[in-house]
């Protein structure tokens, strides 16, 4: 990846946050795009602006920039969860777009998604040529990935990370799992038979890197271990390498109460995701199992 300039938006994310050092570690020069502080170059996805000069000179992009989803839906939530996300892909897609010509074309955007494209699926298994799903997490997949058409359209390859359950004590679910779970009240939730298709933060962030050097990588690729796990074989997990017992079930109708929908569309919902086309072009996992990539992602954060 030596030499290479890659523009970020959603730096400052919970993905963000880890590659973006990786990058640069890399021998990468990062160009850092957001609404201001302390990022290098500023966008306005509502207004459709992005500083002229942001994209001058990069031949990758990666995208990760959309409000967080683990929230109780209102009509006005659904909405910023949309638009954080189709406003700002079309925007960088569009922008790269018009950015390169000749030797100098942009050559890559990696632009976010997820695995709620499937929907609730139970316990069938999905690769990236399953159909879409029902429910407003799968339309929100489906309007995120067709606003980076700009892109497509102009011949830039454009691959779609669907991203499954990251693990890191820094952010997402585990995070806010850890603290029940340290104090001995954790356990499983609902049912515990829906299927968790988790990955560890180290491995997106090397899967996003491989990504954008492996050129026969293009559309929606499952950014998900190898090994999913119901709900109840996580917690058990969890519980064990934090030597705590998984004693305490968090009972549906509670979640229902507490969150509604989106309790059903993430904290309920299966999806036993498959990475294929991740394995197909030659990826490896650095943690394809559950128990040890917890006690890395866990190790690494002391």
């Amino acid at each position: 990846m030596t030499g290479r300039v890659i523009a970020v938006t959603g730096a400052g994310g919970f993905i963000g946050r880890a590659l973006v050092p990786a990058l640069r570690l890399a021998g990468c020069s990062v160009r850092t795009i957001g609404r201001g502080g302390t990022s290098d170059f500023r966008w306005d996805p509502e207004g459709g602006t992005i500083d002229a000069a942001t994209l001058t000179g990069v031949d990758s992009v990666v995208h990760l920039a959309g409000t967080n989803i683990a929230v109780r839906w209102t009509a006005r939530t659904r909405r910023e969860i949309v638009d954080s996300r189709t406003l700002g892909t079309r925007l960088i897609a569009s922008a790269f777009a018009a950015s390169g010509g000749g030797a100098t074309a942009p050559r890559v955007l990696v632009s976010a998604s997820a695995i709620g494209f499937y929907g609730d699926r139970g316990d069938a298994p999905l690769d990236e040529a399953s159909s879409t799903g029902d429910g407003f997490l799968a339309d929100v997949v489906r309007q995120w990935e067709s606003a980076a058409e700009p892109a497509r359209t102009a011949g830039i390859r454009t691959v779609h990370p669907r991203t499954g359950v990251v693990l890191s004590p820094s952010g997402g679910a585990l995070q806010r799992l850890l603290l029940p779970f340290q104090l001995g009240v954790g356990g499983r939730i609902g049912a515990g038979t829906q299927w968790m298709s988790w990955v560890s933060l180290d491995d997106t962030v090397r899967a996003i890197r491989f990504a954008i050097d492996h050129d026969t990588l293009h559309g929606a690729v499952n950014v998900v271990a190898p090994e999913p796990v119901t709900n109840a074989e996580f917690t058990t997990t969890l519980a064990r390498v934090l030597s705590r017992p998984a004693l305490v079930p968090v009972p549906a109708a509670a979640l229902r109460l507490m969150f509604g929908a989106m309790a059903d569309e993430t904290l309920l919902a299966s999806q036993r995701a498959r990475p294929a086309r991740l394995l197909a072009a030659g990826f490896r996992f650095a943690h394809p199992a559950l128990d040890e990539a917890l006690r890395f992602e866990l190790r690494r954060a002391k």
